[in-house]
């Protein structure tokens, strides 16, 4: 009877190195996956309708005239007007600024600046598209 000296192993450097080919492709793919639910809303009731806020409306052309509302205000002294004009609204009276595409961003951000030192915290500029 001839007995074996060597005790057989098992090599597994094969599976490790196929394991982690096939964990690198697993990571690479899952963030292509999209996955859709269908989801049906509530309805909601058809009778009532939801009262529009009164918003203020600003625009500033390139002649730096500030229209609130249609009131027209002067660059400079914008600040202390819109404060003065501004008191009779509630501050959570939502904003919205157009201003001329050619006009300085300094002088859009210092009407901004100007709207929140008044109390308003809700602004929206408004642009085409």
């Amino acid at each position: 009877m001839l007995e074996y000296e060597d005790k057989p192993e098992l090599n597994i450097t094969p599976l490790v190195d196929v394991m982690l080919v096939l964990l690198a492709i697993l990571m690479l793919a899952t963030p292509a996956i999209v996955y859709q639910e269908k989801i049906e809303l509530p309805k909601g009731s058809q009778k009532e309708q939801i009262s529009e806020k009164e918003k203020i409306a600003i625009r500033v052309d390139l002649q730096k005239i500030v229209y609130v509302n249609e009131k027209k205000f002067d660059m400079d002294s914008f600040g202390d007007s819109f404060l003065n004009y501004s008191a009779s609204f509630a501050k959570d009276t939502p904003i919205t600024l157009r201003a001329d595409k050619n006009l300085k961003y300094d002088d859009v951000v210092h009407i901004m600046r100007l709207i929140k030192a008044s109390g308003f915290q809700k602004i929206s500029l408004v642009t085409d598209g």
